[in-house]
Formats: structure tokens, C-alpha cells, sequence
């Protein structure tokens, strides 16, 4: 493998690259680090400190600090740890990747999808929905345990010097992986493992696992992978069975990583998931169905009627999301998965705005607004409960489909192709 000359840290700490990893930090936002300062006091923080920063990188001194720890909730009820380094790490560590990954990109494999420029989930939904066009219709998906958290740096740190000859960058990642974590106002030094939440652990993750795709790559096997999430395809039971075994003790011996049986296994692509989607029998996509659960929460929580927010507040948050979401999900080309998941929302939406109209005056009055006739209001239970009402005709008729499409509640059968 070639490997790179001295001078990287020269290369990094070059104006133009500093600039374009502060411009990524900037857009990406995030909260502040364990030192307080924010993305908006950074710039006038670090002027006055900055040559000495520089030195201390340079040679080799620079300490980088802790991360704060922070929870955000999985699916699953459970919790997911993040590691949030500073700002200035986090500049450091983007000019880091944008140093390094032009270097890196061309060893990775084609197989690999994840945190790569020019590369996306669709990229990777797409190639294995060709997979199994071209007859691997059995499916071995590995899911690796707490994969962020298991990185054994020993491995990590043996496959960047492969690379990299600079012992000033191998130090300063070294520094990086075991700068550790502040929680509860203890810091908790860092033995294994790749804090999620800084610009430098997709590289690293990628770095770390690119011995995997080559071993796939050896056997002969159609995979994809998305980071840590991995599918490959065989044409039979019995080859996806021995494959999985295989490629678990593999994975166990090489990389020091577990993977949850649980998670993992083998089967049909239909009756599995990858990033989101399911594919169907005929070829097509739709969203798994954790996916829809996942965006049912999002209804249910945002439409609940209980927050004090304005009408225009409400569309607008509803918009953001569901716009991401769909375009997230716009190769889902299945004929049919839009229609009863748009028609629950619309529900839900009505359901909202019953409520919010607070009690029978608010409710005639809007009612009449929207081009109910008077009397029709006078068969609809005006002190009726939110979800029975939600589907009654006189909700139907003044929020129907194209009304709520007018002022901007759209659903994901909105976001069809045509």
C-alpha cells in the first residue's frame, strides 16, 4: 500500500484547507464542546489564540479535550451516546478528513457507501436492489454491537500508519481517539472505541472496516455497505447460512468486534431492511416497516393538539420534516404504501386542528370559515372527542384532501412521482 510523504501537517493547517473544514463546521452547526463556546463565539474566541494552536499542533503538543457525552433516544426506547468535541476539535478534525480522505478515497471499495463524497443511502439502496435483480434473492444483513464503541485502536491506528507516514498526524488521531469523555463531571479516558458526533470517526469507521470489503471482495460476494450496516447477497439458504457464519467469526476474529445476533441474520431481502427500505417480491421498494413506525412517532408527537404553537409554527416544522422524509424515501416506488399511511396522517392532522379550535364556538366558527354549511353543523357533534371526530364528514368536508394540501399539510402520497 502507498503510503503518503512527511508534511500533512503542513498541508492541514493551510489557510484554505482550515477555511473550507471552519465552512463544513459552520453549516453542520452542533452544540458547544465542555469548554461552553458556541459555533457563534468561536470566530472571536479563537483569533487571539490561534498562532498558538497552530504551534502546538505543529509540534506535537496539542492536547485535543474531552467530549461531552450526550444521549439521544433510539428507537427502540434505549439511548444512543454521542461524543460532542469542542469546536476547535472540531475544525481540527475536518481539516484532518479533508486532508487525508483525497488519499484514502481511492483504496475504498466500490461496495462501500457510507460518508463518502459523491456517495449516498440511495447510492447503496439502489446497488443492492441490483444485487438482487441480477438472482442473489437471499440476503445475510450483519449488524455490528456498539460497533462505534468497540473500535480496538491498536487496529485502527496500524491501518492509518499504512498510509500515513507522518508521525505528527498519527499522534494527533491517536490524541483524538483517546482524548475520552466528560459525564457527570467526570472524565472517562477512552481505551477503545470511536466517539460518534466528530468529523473525523466516519473516516476512521470507514478506514476501519475497508478490511472487511476487501475479504468480501476475495470471496467473491455482492455486498453493500453503509457504515456499519452491511448486507451481501447470495442466490441460495444454504449459501447465506454458511456465509453468515463464516463472515461472523470473521468479523470476531479480524476486527475484535461482536456482532448482535440478534440483529443480524439471514433471509429473504423482503422480509429484511436495509437503511430504511424494504424491497418487495416484484423488485420494488417501500419503507420497512420500523421506518413507518418511526414516522408514525413523529405524527402522533407533533400533531398531539397539547403544544402551544401557532398554525403557521405548525405547518412550517410539519413541512421541513415531511419534505426530508419523503425525499429521504423517493425511491420507495411501490404502487400502494402511500395511501393508507397519508390517509392516517390526514386523520391525525384533523384530529389536531379539532382540538386546537378549543370547544363548540371555535369549532362552528371555523367550521363556517372553511365552507361548512349551517346545516350541516347541526348534525355534527360539536363537543365530540378529537379521534372520532377526526373522521367525521363535516371534518372531511371543511379539511379535505386538496385543503389541507392548500395550506401545506401534505402527506407522502403528495410527494408521489407523477
Amino acid at each position: 500500500m502507498k503510503t503518503l510523504n512527511e508534511g500533512l501537517m503542513e498541508r492541514m493547517l493551510e489557510p484554505k484547507n482550515l477555511s473550507a473544514a471552519w465552512k463544513a463546521v459552520k453549516s453542520n452547526r452542533g452544540a458547544a464542546g465542555i469548554d461552553g463556546i458556541s459555533i457563534e463565539e468561536f470566530e472571536e474566541h479563537i483569533r487571539p489564540h490561534w498562532d498558538t494552536v497552530r504551534a502546538k499542533v505543529l509540534d506535537g503538543r496539542y492536547k485535543p479535550a474531552p467530549v461531552k457525552r450526550v444521549y439521544i433516544p433510539k428507537s427502540n426506547g434505549a439511548e444512543r451516546p454521542l461524543g460532542i468535541p469542542t469546536v476547535l476539535d472540531r475544525v481540527l478534525q475536518q481539516a484532518v478528513v479533508l486532508t487525508l480522505q483525497p488519499h484514502f478515497e481511492p483504496l475504498f471499495s466500490a461496495h462501500s457507501y457510507g460518508f463518502r463524497p459523491g456517495r449516498s443511502a440511495h447510492d447503496a439502496v439502489k446497488a443492492a436492489q441490483q444485487h438482487i435483480a441480477e438472482g442473489n434473492d437471499w440476503v445475510v444483513d450483519i449488524d455490528l454491537k456498539s460497533f462505534f464503541d468497540e473500535v480496538n485502536h491498536d487496529i485502527l491506528m496500524y491501518r492509518v500508519a499504512q498510509v500515513i507516514r507522518d508521525k505528527r498526524m498519527l499522534k494527533l488521531i491517536g490524541r483524538f481517539l483517546r482524548a475520552g469523555v466528560l459525564e457527570d463531571g467526570e472524565v472517562t479516558r477512552s481505551a477503545c472505541g470511536v466517539p460518534q458526533g466528530g468529523p473525523l470517526s466516519p473516516l476512521l469507521s470507514n478506514i476501519y472496516l475497508d478490511a472487511l470489503d476487501k475479504e468480501l471482495e476475495t470471496r467473491g460476494l455482492p455486498f453493500c455497505r453503509y457504515a456499519d450496516d452491511c448486507n451481501i447477497y447470495v442466490g441460495s439458504r444454504k449459501a447465506a447460512q454458511r456465509v453468515f457464519a463464516s463472515i461472523t467469526t470473521w468479523i470476531e476474529k479480524h476486527l475484535k468486534i461482536p456482532v448482535n445476533r440478534d440483529k443480524s441474520g439471514n433471509g429473504r431481502p423482503w422480509d429484511r431492511q436495509f437503511l430504511g427500505y424494504q424491497p418487495t417480491e416484484d423488485g420494488q421498494l417501500k419503507p420497512a416497516p420500523k421506518s413507518l413506525e418511526k414516522f408514525k412517532d413523529r405524527v402522533r408527537e407533533h400533531f398531539s393538539g397539547l403544544k402551544s404553537r401557532t398554525s403557521k409554527r405548525l405547518r412550517d416544522e410539519w413541512l421541513r420534516y415531511i419534505r426530508g422524509w419523503c425525499n429521504y424515501y423517493a425511491l420507495a416506488n411501490e404502487r400502494y404504501w402511500r395511501k393508507g399511511i397519508s390517509g392516517w396522517t390526514r386523520r391525525h392532522i384533523r384530529k389536531c386542528f379539532w382540538l386546537r379550535w378549543h370547544g363548540p364556538k371555535g369549532r362552528r366558527r371555523n367550521l363556517l370559515k372553511l365552507g361548512v354549511r349551517p346545516w350541516r353543523l347541526k348534525r355534527c357533534p360539536l363537543y365530540g372527542a378529537s379521534w372520532p371526530m377526526s373522521k367525521h364528514p363535516v371534518m372531511n368536508t371543511a379539511l379535505d384532501n386538496q385543503t389541507l394540501k392548500r395550506y401545506g399539510f401534505l402527506t407522502p402520497q403528495d410527494f408521489a412521482p407523477s
